[in-house]
């Protein structure tokens, strides 16, 4: 009986399957009853099995692919993952910062208590000045400038003369007696100072 069913029918859907049967109860109406109802029986219970197997192998199929399915969306998940740079932060150099020099600025000196003499000043005996001397006494001949300067010399002092071409009381050209002279005016004070116990008109004479 199973000779004269069609092979492609194997290859069909259940569905199909289950028409064929039924075509194959109805085309062997002319058999015996018997023979009938165990053709019938056979052609059921082949059908049934291969319905069963049908069922069986869509299930692993449908199982397969949505195993597969899922297994996709997992690697495109896993693929598509946003992944944001992080800058590397380089070695931050700090360069000190060093203060300009501070300028040297020259000490303003007072100059209200010191006098200056125009029309130049001529040593005439004794070393050269220096920047700050301190005058004792003014003559109008030279021997009595150098007689307080050698006094002054005997009690320690490095004294000089000096003649100016200034112009006091109509007299032009006088000698000034230098009991001391320093290139500072502080020191120059001091001096001053303690010749003014003895000398009480000592003076400042600054010179450039």
């Amino acid at each position: 009986m199973l000779e004269n069913i069609p092979v492609e029918t194997w290859w069909k859907t259940e569905y199909e399957i289950i028409f064929d049967c039924l075509r194959i109860r109805i085309n062997y109406k002319n058999y015996n009853t018997n023979a009938m109802k165990h053709s019938l029986f056979i052609g059921l219970t082949l059908c049934a099995a291969v319905v069963l197997t049908g069922c069986k192998s869509k299930e692993s199929a449908y199982r397969q692919a949505y195993e597969k399915a899922k297994a996709q969306e997992m690697a495109g998940a896993n693929g598509s993952q946003t992944v944001t740079p992080v800058e590397e932060q380089g070695q931050v150099v700090v360069t000190p910062v060093t203060p300009p020099p501070a300028r040297e600025t020259t000490p303003v000196v007072d100059h209200s208590d010191v006098r200056t003499i125009a029309g130049g000043i001529t040593v005439v005996n004794g070393s050269p000045l220096k920047a700050y001397s301190v005058v004792v006494g003014s003559f109008l001949t030279q021997a009595n400038a150098e007689g307080l300067m050698s006094t002054l010399q005997n009690q320690g002092y490095a004294s000089r003369v000096v003649k100016t071409n200034e112009t006091i009381n109509g007299h032009t050209g006088w000698f000034r007696v230098i009991a001391s002279s320093y290139d500072d005016k502080a020191s120059a004070v001091q001096s001053r100072n303690q010749l003014k116990a003895n000398y009480s008109g000592a003076w400042l004479l600054y010179t450039k």
